[in-house]
């Protein structure tokens, strides 16, 4: 007898039938082959292992059993989604046209007939693994592509000098923080900031100079956020802090202290009347009965050029 070589990878096999001298039969012809087998002792025992553990790369399954038969198996096992496949192979008593045609109508990949031929059984397990094999390289593609377009997502959003959320994800995010809280009658509030004399810093040290302290400042921003809060860069040297949950008085509190931390950052600043170091302005707002989301962002605009009016590197609502 020639000796079976091992299978590049081995299935997982479920050995399905009622009858305990079929399911040894089977049981060690599969193994011969090289397969890992489970054993089910009925279309029931099979369908809550199934239910529990996940699905296995093959079942074997005999067509005629109590409860759950073989075709029944067969539906409710295509009528899960997976990414990965499950090769079904149905046995019947007789090589029975109409038996095989239900059987692949009930979503069967193949038969075998009883008495069972172990090189017929080696053939459909050489074509399970090609399918199950195919499967799992075209799950693999699609999970490798779903990870693309969410970086591509992530990159539409994303201002790329300093990884903060741009202009279109502040929209997105102040309209949901926004519906909740109409929806909920929570407090938050904006604050829009702005560098003093951004221009003339450029002017002064570089447009490169100009993007590392524009990093730096929103990075000692975030660094002050809490949970919950964010920062986005809303345009040039403007951004914006959206503070969830947040009254207006401890909204300026927070804002007060970004303003502290971007100061004690101490980058020269020879042309910032505010304080020959680099500095922020910040107008803050907050969410009013009735008020729309244009009206929250012009209120932190207006807020903002009294800050500027009053000798900027300072805070206002």
């Amino acid at each position: 007898m020639t000796e079976t070589m091992a299978p590049s990878r081995p299935l997982n096999v479920m050995v399905v039938d009622d009858e305990a001298v079929s399911r040894v039969v089977l049981r060690s012809a599969v193994e011969d082959l090289g397969h890992i087998v489970e054993e089910a002792t009925s279309g029931d025992d099979a369908w809550a292992r199934i239910s529990r553990d996940g699905m296995p790369d093959v079942v074997i399954t005999d067509h005629l059993m109590p409860g759950i038969g073989g075709f029944e198996l067969c539906r409710r096992i295509r009528a899960l989604r997976d990414d990965s496949y499950t090769y079904v192979v149905v046995v019947t008593a007789l090589d029975d046209p109409d038996d095989v045609l239900a059987g692949m109508e009930a979503g069967a990949d193949d038969y075998l007939t009883k008495p069972l031929d172990p090189r017929q059984l080696g053939l459909r397990l050489v074509a399970a693994q090609r399918v199950t094999g195919a499967y799992r390289e075209m799950a693999g593609y699609r999970a490798e592509l779903e990870r693309a377009n969410g970086e591509l997502v992530e990159m539409a959003r994303t201002d790329p000098l300093t990884r903060l959320g741009n202009r279109r994800r502040l929209h997105e995010d102040l309209e949901a923080l926004h519906a909740r809280a109409m929806r909920y009658g929570h407090e938050y509030c904006l604050a829009l900031v702005d560098l003093d004399s951004f221009k003339a810093y450029n002017d002064t040290y570089g447009h490169s100079a100009g993007d590392d302290a524009l990093k730096a400042v929103a990075d000692a921003l975030t660094a002050e956020c809490r949970t919950g809060d964010a920062v986005y860069r809303y345009g040039g040297e403007e951004l914006v802090v959206l503070l969830s949950e947040q009254a207006l008085d401890g909204a300026c509190v927070a804002v007060e202290r970004m303003r502290n931390a971007v100061m004690m950052l101490g980058i020269p600043h020879v042309n910032n009347t505010a304080g020959g170091v680099v500095t922020i302005s910040a107008g803050v707002a907050s969410l009013t009965p009735g008020a729309q989301v244009t009206g929250v962002l012009t209120a932190a605009d207006d807020a903002l050029y009294r800050a500027k009016a009053a000798g900027k590197n300072r805070v206002t609502s």
